[in-house]
């Protein structure tokens, strides 16, 4: 794979897990949720719900979230056309993702390092596209307007399903529409890295 910008070109490892992220997401809760008791509402219960210790199987949803965190580590490590701040903001909130696994909710009750995690994880993954532009005068490898476009979009999805969770409609639809929104970007942004993707939007010569 050509070299693109001064940071090099994106690793194949990176089109890998940036791929299984959001197999892993969306097949994790669709999984997930079939298994539960009749009764179970995908529009209204979260995906924490699927993997909180009054789940069914939710060894299902738990290992689907621990892989997603992993993937978003391995994504953030291969991006190396992105700028390093944009990576880490990846990176943490693949790190978050695991921890909302590893910190389930409860039979009764909230759990505060779970919610913490859970507003970590949103955030990092919203934000990052925001922060990939590189520094200096090397072309940048992705249009910041793109990215920052993302950002905005992202953002306004967490917005509403946070509107949606203090309003208590319609939250499991909400919360899907956000993590899977973010769980895909990383996948858009590698193959807006890809070769043959820059080559067919004009952008061979700018990232070279």
């Amino acid at each position: 794979m050509r070299r693109s910008g001064r940071y090099g070109s994106v690793r194949w490892f990176a089109v890998v897990s940036s791929a299984t992220a959001p197999v892993l997401l969306i097949g994790g809760w669709i999984l997930a949720a079939a298994l539960q008791p009749a009764g179970f509402d995908s529009l209204r219960g979260t995906i924490s719900a699927l993997a909180g210790h009054n789940a069914t199987d939710r060894w299902v949803m738990t290992v689907a979230l621990l892989g997603v965190g992993v993937c978003h580590c391995v994504t953030a490590l291969g991006l190396r056309p992105i700028a390093t701040p944009a990576r880490v903001m990846l990176a943490a909130g693949g790190i978050a993702t695991v921890l909302v696994a590893a910190f389930p909710l409860p039979r009764s009750g909230s759990s505060g390092a779970h919610q913490l995690a859970a507003t970590v994880a949103f955030g990092c993954l919203a934000l990052w596209p925001a922060l990939s532009r590189v520094s200096g005068s090397a072309p940048q490898p992705v249009p910041p307007a793109l990215m920052r476009a993302a950002t905005g979009v992202l953002v306004t999805l967490v917005v509403l399903f946070c509107v949606a969770l203090a309003a208590g409609v319609l939250v499991g639809l909400a919360e899907r529409v956000a993590a899977g929104a973010q769980s895909l970007w990383p996948l858009t942004t590698v193959l807006a890295l890809h070769p043959r993707t820059r080559a067919a939007l004009g952008l061979t010569r700018a990232a070279g």
